[in-house]
């Protein structure tokens, strides 16, 4: 099969999993798991299976003016990421996560120009304006609290961090991708993730009794670690050997309806007025912004 195909396949299939994690990961929390303790969990579970799958591969000596590099992917990807998405989800709710972050496109848009200089054009700056218009009136206007999300604005909020921290991991990523295997990468950003996060999220991981999880709820977290996190790296990154980070980023257009599909369908979140048109107006600008997109280069 064509190489280019199998990427964007891989890129839905990450999109398809991120989806679900939306409600999968918010049920979990705080009632099995708080969110650093999550995290904690998350990234010690992906190095592992890393690691593992590191033994049946040949070793790749990296070039010591890339440490400095997968140390910050490893800081942005696995760390800042993570930790503004698991504390928003837990005082936010699923359909507003899934929309929140969609709007990374528009900001590695922005990134994109200041850093790679890429030319932003009328158009383009339209559409970043009408994609964080979207995401401020879910913050400012949208429900403050309900039964399962104690701070939604804060936690809103925290998606935006959350995005904005995916965006820039993966312009910096991308170079990496050219000269490594996924592989060879993901243990090394895992191993620093790990390193990072445990002064984070021990104490919260510590409080689980984890013999007396029922077997659903251990299926959940094994799904969060397998499924969102090793599995969606892998597909990214394979994904990034063929497409753009910009290109890539668009496939963050299917996690809300994903999201929300299943989210309503699980009962764990309701859809409003406010949330379709302040999904709408993301939607439109992350159209706006993106379409007739330069290339990223690395």
């Amino acid at each position: 099969m064509n190489p280019r195909v199998l990427a964007v396949i891989a890129a839905f299939a990450a999109s398809f999993i991120y989806g679900i994690n939306h409600t999968i990961a918010k049920g979990l929390m705080p009632s099995v798991i708080k969110p650093y303790g999550f995290i904690l969990l998350r990234v010690s579970g992906a190095a592992i299976v890393f690691w593992l799958l590191g033994l049946f591969y040949k070793n790749e000596a990296i070039d010591r003016k890339d440490w400095i590099r997968i140390v910050a992917c490893a800081f942005f990807g696995m760390v800042l990421n993570m930790t503004m998405f698991f504390k928003g989800l837990s005082l936010s709710t699923p359909i507003n996560s899934s929309v929140v972050i969609t709007i990374a496109p528009v900001l590695l848009l922005v990134m994109s120009a200041v850093f790679l200089k890429e030319r932003i054009t009328l158009v383009k700056a339209l559409g970043i304006g009408l994609g964080l218009t979207g995401a401020l009136v879910l913050i400012l206007f949208g429900v403050k609290t309900q039964a399962n999300a104690s701070n939604i604005p804060l936690g809103n909020m925290l998606f935006l961090i959350n995005a904005g921290s995916y965006s820039v991991y993966l312009i910096i990523v991308k170079p990496l991708t050219q000269k490594y295997s996924a592989i060879t990468l993901m243990k090394f950003f895992f191993l620093f993730a790990v390193i990072i996060n445990i002064p984070i999220g021990f104490q919260e991981f510590s409080q689980v009794e984890w013999l007396r999880l029922p077997l659903e709820t251990i299926g959940q977290l094994a799904f969060v670690v397998i499924g969102t996190t090793v599995l969606t790296y892998l597909f990214n990154i394979y994904a990034l050997k063929q497409l753009t980070a910009s290109v890539l980023g668009v496939f963050m257009y299917l996690q809300p309806l994903i999201a929300t599909i299943f989210a309503v369908i699980s009962g764990s979140d309701t859809l409003t007025t406010l949330r379709v048109v302040a999904a709408s107006l993301i939607f439109l600008g992350v159209y706006l912004a993106t379409r007739n997109k330069s290339k990223i280069k690395g």
